[in-house]
């Protein structure tokens, strides 16, 4: 059960479902309550599959590539951080004009809510802690995200426009230090430390 913890923290700070609320919002304003239902369970499903499908085949691509785990560590890392820096220093919202049909796939399911934080974060857990633990903590937090999104209007509500920002900004602020252990622990591993 630890282990399981282990994984679920480091991916539920990168899922950042509250963080991605307002951009979902955004994009779901004139949606009727059947289309962003499905558009939920879209983006559920997409990134729950390309998230598990990456745990099934990175390391392989990496063989196939010689790149080393630790390698992925600090380049992840180094992605990471500046993502989470990017959402830091990010001062107004961008709008972007998404396609209704394809909205739960392409950008909520990925890159929202399996973008690089996610996969890079799942992947450097599967190699600590293996497959089941990870895979685990990594479908529960993709529900956790779908029900975010179920309960979207309520949360927005309770939260508020600044109470939304602040909870993103302090999960871009963990998702930066754990970016900057991921390069500390490549790098000591790289050397022998």
């Amino acid at each position: 059960m630890k282990t399981f913890w282990l994984c679920f923290v480091p991916l539920f700070v990168a899922v950042d479902a509250v963080g991605v609320l307002p951009a979902f919002l955004g994009m779901t304003d004139g949606l009727t309550r059947e289309r962003v239902r499905r558009v939920i369970g879209q983006s559920v499903v997409t990134a729950a599959g390309v998230a598990l499908a990456f745990l099934l085949i990175g390391r392989g691509v990496f063989r196939l590539l010689g790149i080393l785990v630790q390698d992925f560590m600090i380049a992840g890392g180094v992605l990471l951080f500046v993502y989470s820096l990017n959402d830091l220093l990010a001062v107004e919202e961008r709008r972007r004009k998404v396609d209704a049909d394809s909205l739960g796939v392409v950008p909520l399911g990925v890159p929202l809510i399996s973008g690089p934080a996610v996969l890079t974060t799942s992947l450097l857990l599967l190699n600590e802690h293996g497959f089941v633990p990870t895979a685990a903590a990594l479908v529960v937090n993709v529900a956790l995200a779908g029900a975010v999104f179920a309960s979207a209007e309520f949360i927005h509500r309770l939260l508020g426009k600044a109470g939304a920002r602040a909870a993103s900004k302090l999960a871009s602020l963990l998702l930066a230090a754990i970016a900057v252990m991921m390069v500390r622990k490549g790098v000591f591993q790289l050397i022998g430390l």
